[in-house]
């Protein structure tokens, strides 16, 4: 075991073993998780209680498969070549902070077998426990930000906000490349005056932020909610117009910020 994992502190609630983790589920095809084609890994697992979440399966550790690390490479080695020039790989969630140790492992075996670009979604949260080292296979973080606003980005999630604040500073001072992720929903994060609020603090960050997403809210998870037998609060809320994420955009490209 390699020092990347001996000075990783356990999280209670959390998986804190390196040689085996949970995996909800892959996607060999995935488009828009990353740079070029994704092989995306959904690791089981995660501490916020988003609102407008569209996997609210992978929430419990123990809803994904039981996994080694050979396992994992084994998914993805039929696809490395095409990966290599095509794209590469991504581990999103739930929350892939929440198995550290195993998704640490596995990330640093992935790169030294098979050389391939590794993208880490996260709200890095859980960050402040990892040392530098736990990124050093990591390519490209995309940070999702949920709000601005504290009060309002726990009414969102049931989760504090400077953790993510934090870790959104921490990868500005390792130059780490970021692409920073802003869900648009409809009377929870559309105000102008909260996305420029948000557009200002991204700004501040500085080069390693390579680009904003702003991603229309969606319903296409509702079902999930229905068939876990869980309340959807956002039921009746509708996506936002092209026009209304237009101009969420347009907050952003003032800033000098490239958004998509």
């Amino acid at each position: 075991m390699t020092a990347t994992f001996d000075h990783i502190a356990p999280i209670p609630g959390c998986h804190n073993e390196p040689d085996f983790g949970f995996l909800h589920s892959v996607e060999s095809g995935g488009a828009v998780d990353g740079p070029g084609m994704r092989f995306v890994f959904f690791m089981a697992g995660c501490l916020f209680r988003c609102l407008y979440c569209h996997n609210p399966d992978t929430w419990k550790l123990h809803n994904g498969r039981r996994v080694d690390v050979d396992a994992m490479l084994a998914e993805v080695k039929p696809y490395a070549k095409f990966l290599k020039f095509a794209g590469g790989v991504t581990f999103t969630g739930g929350e892939p902070l929440m198995q550290a140790p195993f998704v640490g492992h596995v990330m640093e075996r992935i790169k030294a077998d098979l050389g391939l670009h590794i993208a880490l979604d996260t709200q890095g949260f859980l960050s402040a426990r990892l040392p530098d080292k736990w990124f050093d296979p990591v390519d490209i973080v995309l940070l999702d930000i949920k709000h601005i606003d504290p009060e309002k980005y726990h009414a969102l999630t049931a989760q504090q906000l400077q953790p993510t604040l934090d870790f959104a500073e921490r990868l500005a001072q390792m130059n780490k490349p970021s692409w920073i992720r802003y869900v648009l929903v409809p009377g929870w994060t559309d105000a102008p005056d909260d996305v420029a609020k948000l557009a200002d603090y991204v700004a501040a960050l500085g080069p390693s932020v390579e680009r904003v997403e702003v991603l229309p809210f969606h319903q296409m998870g509702a079902s999930k909610w229905a068939e876990l037998n869980m309340t959807y609060q956002l039921a009746d809320t509708k996506a936002p117009t092209q026009d209304e994420a237009e101009a969420a955009r347009e907050i952003f490209r003032a800033r000098g910020l490239k958004v998509a």
